[in-house]
């Protein structure tokens, strides 16, 4: 009797110590209201570079059936979503107040001009290679996201959606498809810009002073950092409202061609509406913008071409002097060789515009694929400076792989012999 006192005790305390537990997970579960599905889990191995990008399973500005990708819908409280979807993700917050995604694109239909596509492909190569050295991602787009928002317009509808995509991205470094990179080992010095929203080159008395000095021209729109922000999203709301989408568009001509004497057509442009808001509506966007003029954000190409031989023999003379320059290494190492070079680069008295590498080169007007260029260029002007300018460029990659171009009018390539420059060149 007593055994049988004992076991049907044990039953109990055993149900309702399982009860306990099943009402205690019922109650956890209510706790977790933001919990709206539940994710598989994944295997990942060590070297699997997705292994901190598994998602959370609870709510996020993704789950908003509100919230719109379109440049035509505002979005509010970005900052804050931005950051309550960092604190679920907090591996990839590590480090993602520097992190910068390149974004550039095409237009979707096929080149009218016969090397548009070719011209192209080695375009997007020289972004790539530089991503790839430096340890960026890149976005290469060639959708219209907006349909009436096409040629330099269409930048804004991606970079928007850009921003919305990569919340773990802090700057989105927008690239016109024919701005080329022509220094591999140069870092941008992204902690400069820590109290600025916007990265671009220019001029501030070509951009904020009245009269005939301002100028469409006074920044270029074709490369620029903008930080992932509210503040940028705003920007670019009252920047898409002087654009071909929007009901206001033909009133802006006027306006701009009035305060830029020197616009040489009617209809808005991207350029010249930006220098009209940061310039116009100062109080609310001037304290942000960093109009970047000690190195070349960009750099009009007809001012930069002509030095390449020249600038490649100093920096020729420059490794013979240093031999740590001329150590073959991996390309992965790239960068700590770029900090060797820089104080060298300063003892040799090299700055930008005097014998450093452009850090980029803007084809302005050559229209690549379109190949609708300038009537003020000769001939194939363009396309023959943007093959020089892309071989000068690919020469500070190949050099890593053992090969260098025989010249910059050149495809052809030869093997680098051991030491090289201190050592005669061997064509093989």
């Amino acid at each position: 009797m007593a055994l049988q006192s004992r076991i049907r005790w044990l039953s109990c305390n055993v149900f309702l110590l399982l009860g306990g537990a099943f009402l205690l997970f019922l109650f956890n579960s209510s706790l977790s209201s933001t919990s709206i599905f539940k994710l598989p889990t994944y295997a990942f191995t060590a070297g699997d570079r997705f292994v901190d990008e598994i998602d959370t399973p609870d709510q996020t500005f993704y789950d908003d059936p509100k919230l719109s990708y379109s440049i035509e819908r505002r979005i509010k409280n970005w900052d804050h979503k931005r950051k309550a979807w960092l604190n679920h993700h907090r591996r990839l917050a590590a480090g993602a107040d520097e992190r910068i995604l390149m974004v550039t694109g095409s237009q979707p239909a096929t080149c009218k001009n016969p090397i548009g596509d070719h011209l192209l492909l080695r375009l997007l190569k020289n972004k790539m290679d530089h991503c790839r050295i430096h340890g960026y991602d890149i976005f290469y787009n060639n959708a219209y996201l907006q349909p009436q928002m096409d040629s330099f317009w269409a930048k804004l509808p991606i970079i928007r959606a850009t921003m919305m995509a990569h919340p773990e991205v802090e700057w989105i470094w927008w690239m016109d498809s024919d701005a080329v990179f022509t220094d591999m080992e140069f870092k941008i010095p992204i902690e400069r810009y820590k109290n600025h929203n916007l990265v671009v080159h220019g001029w501030p008395s070509m951009v904020y002073e009245k009269g005939d000095n301002k100028s469409w021209t006074g920044l270029n729109a074709g490369v620029f950092l903008i930080r992932n922000c509210q503040w940028s999203m705003d920007l670019m709301d009252s920047w898409a409202k002087m654009g071909p989408q929007s009901p206001d568009y033909k009133k802006w001509g006027p306006i701009l061609t009035t305060t830029f004497k020197d616009k040489p057509f009617p209809l808005p442009d991207d350029q010249s509406a930006l220098i009209y808001l940061i310039s116009m509506e100062g109080r609310k966007w001037a304290d942000k913008v960093y109009l970047e003029g000690e190195y070349y954000l960009e750099s009009y190409w007809i001012g930069m071409v002509g030095w390449y031989d020249n600038i490649t023999a100093q920096y020729t003379e420059m490794e013979k002097r240093e031999p740590s320059l001329r150590r073959r290494h991996a390309e992965r190492v790239s960068r700590f060789y770029g900090g060797l070079r820089e104080p060298v680069i300063k003892k040799a008295g090299l700055r930008s515009g005097a014998g450093r590498r452009p850090f980029v080169t803007h084809f302005t007007g050559c229209q690549p694929c379109s190949g609708n260029h300038n009537p003020m260029y000769d001939g194939d002007t363009c396309w023959q400076e943007m093959g020089r300018a892309l071989n000068f460029a690919d020469n500070q990659v190949l050099r890593t792989y053992g090969f260098l171009h025989q010249d910059l009018d050149s495809s052809a390539v030869y093997s680098v012999p051991f030491d090289y420059p201190h050592t005669n060149i061997i064509h093989q």
